[in-house]
């Protein structure tokens, strides 16, 4: 059934998709590491606005499950595809009003409260993105391909990343008048042109074939969250564990970040580079990955990223504190590029193979936007429990490396799912391929 699909096309639009949905997410994160803290909390000491702007950056996590609970209803009773198409919509009008804001010095308290609205609905859109396409693919894709069509998704989160990053890197580059004045709004405006591409593409999707069959079927459920808390309840909990592997992705992207700017006083712009290098070796890994785990099956290369994005840590937050370039580069690409890019290939097609059709999305959605919920404020607590301080790169690394265990848990007591039947995913009797 799933072969007479496109997983061609459903991968394809999957992964512009998220890198154009992604682009808008991420660029938030960098403007808060670099700019927002002196922006919108000007009148705060320099690591209090740091930890203000850093918190802003979680806020957006907040409304994350909220949107979970609501799109993923949306997604299970009325399709993928409506879903996929209202997410671009709504989070390309949000970045493109951030850039509009006005400042701290120009409207006082108002500004920060704006920015914080914003993020939340950046929050909420981006809430059934990845759920979505994700469902979309998996649901397209053949039976012995299911992860490597559906890390297209991660594999477009990274590429988004790495339009993000670039977009600052000249903007980082100005003078710092210009930067705070003029110069990070260029990035959020020019998301208006990511919404227009992205929904040109998201409209010319097709339905799944699975959803099709329960729609022709009347077998679609009314109330899916009903369907999902009372039956799948326990693969939503371990959904939510093992999302909070994510805390790898912000601490890399934005506490890392923060920290060897404002408190290591490295270059900024180079900085970024990091964030770029890494960014195209994850797209590289990703696909390779996702590969190897449709050969010997989910949990074993989930795991090995886990325990190596554990160790890793270390060496990077280490590596920034000597501020030897070098060093940084090294262990920034493999940690993040390379060992953290397992977890990522194979959470897409892991987490929804938990879950059978009718509330495959909105399983996903919601345990994992609860897990990147706690994720999306570990830069702030981070921050909060080991300072800012330079010696702080070792109880950042030991908070990560608990995540890590916790995740291992999680994935480690779950169901190996590679070799089960798309139709009988999430269901009592399992039949293998």
């Amino acid at each position: 059934m799933t072969t007479q699909g496109k997983p061609r096309k459903a991968a394809v639009a999957a992964w512009i998709g998220s890198a154009l949905e992604y682009y808008d997410f991420f660029i938030y994160g960098t403007a808060a590491a670099l700019v927002f803290g002196k922006v919108f909390f000007p009148s705060s000491e320099p690591a209090t606005g740091t930890l203000l702007a850093l918190a802003t950056f979680g806020v957006g996590y907040l409304a994350r499950p909220v949107g979970a609970f609501v799109l993923g209803h949306v997604g299970d009773r009325y399709g993928r595809k409506r879903v996929l198409v209202t997410t671009l919509v709504m989070m390309g009008t949000s970045t493109f009003l951030v850039g509009c804001l006005p400042t701290y010095d120009q409207v006082g308290v108002l500004a920060p409260v704006l920015l914080v609205i914003l993020r939340l609905l950046q929050g909420f859109s981006v809430s059934g993105e990845q759920a979505g396409a994700n469902s979309m693919t998996l649901e397209h894709a053949p039976e012995h391909r299911r992860a490597f069509y559906t890390s297209f998704t991660l594999n477009g989160t990274q590429a988004g990343q790495i339009i993000a990053t670039a977009m600052f890197l000249p903007i980082a580059a100005l003078p710092e008048d210009q930067l705070l004045s003029w110069g990070w709004r260029l990035p959020f405006w020019f998301s208006v042109i990511v919404a227009v591409a992205g929904l040109i593409i998201r409209r010319s999707l097709e339905e799944t074939p699975l959803f099709e069959q329960e729609v022709a079927t009347s077998t679609v459920a009314k109330l899916p969250l009903a369907v999902l808390f009372r039956e799948h309840w326990q693969q939503v909990l371990r959904v939510t564990t093992a999302a909070v592997i994510a805390s790898v992705s912000t601490i890399f992207t934005v506490h890392a970040l923060s920290y060897a700017v404002n408190t290591m006083k490295l270059e900024r712009t180079t900085m970024l580079w990091v964030g770029v290098l890494a960014n195209v070796a994850a797209v590289i890994s990703i696909p390779l990955w996702a590969n190897l785990s449709d050969r010997v099956g989910r949990k074993p290369v989930f795991i090995g990223g886990s325990i190596g994005c554990a160790v890793l840590m270390f060496g990077y937050l280490w590596s920034i504190s000597t501020g030897t370039y070098a060093l940084i580069f090294c262990f920034g690409i493999a940690m993040f590029g390379i060992v953290h890019s397992a977890t990522s290939a194979v959470w897409p097609s892991f987490y929804g193979e938990m879950f059978p059709t009718r509330v495959r999305l909105s399983g996903m959605a919601i345990g994992t936007q609860i897990g990147f919920a706690i994720a999306g404020f570990a830069p702030t607590v981070a921050t909060a429990i080991a300072g800012t301080a330079p010696e702080s790169w070792l109880g950042v690394s030991a908070i990560i490396a608990l995540i890590c265990i916790v995740n291992v848990a999680a994935v480690a007591t779950g169901k190996e799912t590679y070799r089960v039947r798309t139709e009988s995913l999430g269901k009592p009797i399992e039949v293998t391929v």
